[in-house]
């Protein structure tokens, strides 16, 4: 793999039981690049190992008077260099390949996971670690990957080197082969404290980045309470605890490089007094003793790759770990992993055996929920977002969760793709990609609905008139003006519509709407409502709200109360018998339901007057449409 080849056709099926067991199965998916950087990292090491022995003949021939030996010591020492240049540049351009190619691959699998799984990612995992996953974990996992190669072309050349120097000068070669092995392992006991230090300098990294994203997020209502100050004093003193995490990682550090100067230093003196007092007594040759030093004074770079390997592996152990925490969270266990390949989509009424929801098939069916946790949960699981955890029955052992269901097909046994298409779910705070606004609404959609139906139902004129008026550079054209990152330059009622026509672009087969008027007045709301019941006729909708002005519109009302639907009719049948829907529709407490109730069943008690009355005199004003 090249990087002109990324991104990868399929990254694969990665090996998720442990950091080193992933780490193991990168390394053995990029096999190719390993073995070529090896190769060369070989091809390098050896060219570097042979100057000492052309440098040691060239200074024998000088003070045996030889000029042909001197010449023939040149071009050796000539060919040499060339093969240490060619040798440097293509291992440092495999090396940096398998780096960035390795990263690709890990990004890749993480937007994967993060796509099927959607937003109960962030329910199951914090959003900044997987911020800092996705960025500086990828890139410590490159790293080591990178390294390995490396470090096995050093290792070889290590060894090659020690037995070249042993047959060449046994007095000497083995006081150097004895002595490599232990500078290589003085610095395993320093390691286990080194990696420690270097994974709490990573956690509170994750948690100053979780700390940083949450605040980012929620600026604009922290300049709203005027909060900024004290969040800045927040990151603030995590940054300094990142700091001093970092200094101390790097004060272990830093003397495991110090030992990997100091005893390299000392053999090079212990191996300098004792060849020249060989030297001096005629035992061995000057040209033998610079070459056994100068070899000497090279095996100090491959030892250095020693370091490098165990620094690498420490700090990508921990981001191994972490990438698997997130890689090993799967969508459900069924055989939905699998591609997209059906020929039709299943249709009919989508049921929920968990809750006993029922959203009959080209229905509007609105579903109330007193707990607005409990509501998004439910409407994550209407679309097979939501995991399918196993509930311990009776007996304490565990039961698997009912899929949804629609059209008596599972949800969860459909390939990701297609679940995805039939359900479409719009969860409360939807989330606007920068780009324009004619990229915003360009999704995968059936192309029965055009843009400009979809954003006339979500009532965005003044959202266009808006944008047209922002607009420099495209002739007043609102379709080509540039939304910035997350919407932020537009108000949350106008994020929301235009999320709405995003949602309604696509024409699902069922749409499921979370609170998707609560940030726009009564009058929009109405507005909206109409607009999403005309447009979506003879398709089923499913919208989770509290808003009469909702709900009035909807074909059927579900009540869903602890978990279970509890009540099912018309809105205003709802308001009239059931104590619990009116309170929760009405905001009324519990006293003043459970007295309420009798008066509203006899004389469409004034919380039930009040709430059609506003119903009648919006449509009298020409708010909203008479139902037929």
């Amino acid at each position: 793999m090249q990087i002109r080849d990324l991104p990868y056709q399929d990254p694969g099926d990665p090996d998720v039981r442990s950091g080193p067991r992933f780490l193991v199965w990168l390394g053995r998916n990029q096999l190719k690049g390993q073995l070529t950087s090896l190769c060369w990292g070989l091809f390098h090491q050896l060219s570097l190992a042979g100057l000492p022995l052309a440098a040691g003949l060239a200074v024998q021939a000088v003070i045996d008077r030889s000029g042909a030996r001197l010449a023939l010591s040149g071009g050796l020492i000539l060919l040499l260099g060339i093969g240490i240049a060619v040798g440097d540049t293509m291992l440092h351009r495999t090396a940096v390949t398998n780096w960035i190619t390795a990263a690709a691959r890990v990004q890749q699998l993480l937007a994967r996971r993060t796509a099927e799984l959607g937003s109960a990612l962030t329910r199951r995992v914090a959003a900044g670690e997987v911020v800092a996953v996705s960025t500086g974990d990828v890139e410590k996992i490159g790293w080591f990957v990178e390294a390995l190669s490396r470090f096995l072309a050093s290792a070889v050349a290590l060894v090659l080197i020690c037995v070249g120097l042993v047959l060449y000068l046994p007095s000497l070669g083995v006081l150097v082969a004895l002595s490599v092995p232990v500078l290589a392992l003085t610095m395993l006991p320093l390691l286990p404290r080194a990696t420690r230090r270097a994974d709490l300098q990573r956690e509170k990294a994750g948690k100053a980045t979780e700390l940083a994203s949450d605040t980012v997020a929620g600026l604009r209502v922290l300049r709203g309470i005027g909060g900024e100050e004290l969040f800045l004093g927040r990151y603030r003193r995590a940054s300094q605890e990142v700091r001093r995490a970092a200094v101390h990682s790097a004060r272990m550090w830093s003397l495991i490089s110090a030992v990997q100067v100091l005893l390299p230093g000392l053999l090079l003196i212990a191996l300098v007094g004792y060849g020249a007092g060989l030297a001096r007594d005629g035992e061995i040759e000057v040209g033998q003793l610079v070459t056994v030093f100068n070899s000497a004074m090279l095996l100090l770079y491959p030892l250095r790759t020693v370091e490098e390997i165990a620094m690498a592996y420490s700090f990508s152990r921990p981001s191994a770990q972490r990438a698997v925490r997130v890689l090993s969270l799967r969508r459900h266990a069924g055989p939905s992993e699998a591609t997209s390949g059906s020929a039709t989509l299943p249709s009919g009424d989508l049921y929920d055996p968990v809750t006993g929801l029922l959203a009959a098939e080209g229905l509007f069916t609105a579903v109330v929920c007193g707990d607005p946790d409990e509501a998004g949960r439910l409407a994550e699981r209407l679309g097979s977002h939501a995991p399918a955890e196993d509930t311990p029955d009776g007996d304490g052992a565990p039961q698997p969760v009912a899929s949804v269901l629609l059209g008596g097909t599972a949800l969860d046994e459909l390939p990701l793709a297609d679940a995805r298409t039939a359900v479409l779910v719009q969860d409360k705070d939807p989330v606007l990609l920068s780009g324009t606004l004619r990229e915003l609404l360009d999704v995968p959609a059936s192309g029965a609905v055009r843009a400009e139906d979809a954003l006339s139902a979500a009532h965005c004129d003044d959202v266009l008139d808006a944008l047209a008026q922002a607009s420099v550079d495209t002739d007043g054209d609102p379709m080509g003006t540039r939304i910035t990152e997350r919407g932020r330059s537009l108000s949350g009622g106008q994020r929301q519509r235009l999320a709405l026509a995003r949602s309604l672009v696509t024409d699902p087969e069922v749409l499921v709407l979370d609170e998707p008027t609560s940030a726009v007045d009564a009058h929009t709301e109405a507005r909206v409502g109409a607009g999403i019941r005309e447009l979506r006729q003879g398709r089923t909708t499913v919208v989770f709200s509290s808003s009469p002005l909702l709900l009035d519109l909807a074909d059927r009302v579900a009540l869903v109360h602890d978990g279970t639907v509890v009540a099912v009719g018309p809105h205003r049948e709802l308001l009239h018998t059931d104590t619990l829907y009116r309170s929760v529709v009405t905001r009324e407490t519990g006293d003043e339901g459970a007295v309420a109730a009798p008066r509203a069943v006899s004389s469409r008690g004034t919380a039930a007057d009040s709430t059609i009355d506003e119903l009648n005199s919006l449509r009298q004003a020409g708010e909203i449409e008479e139902r037929a």
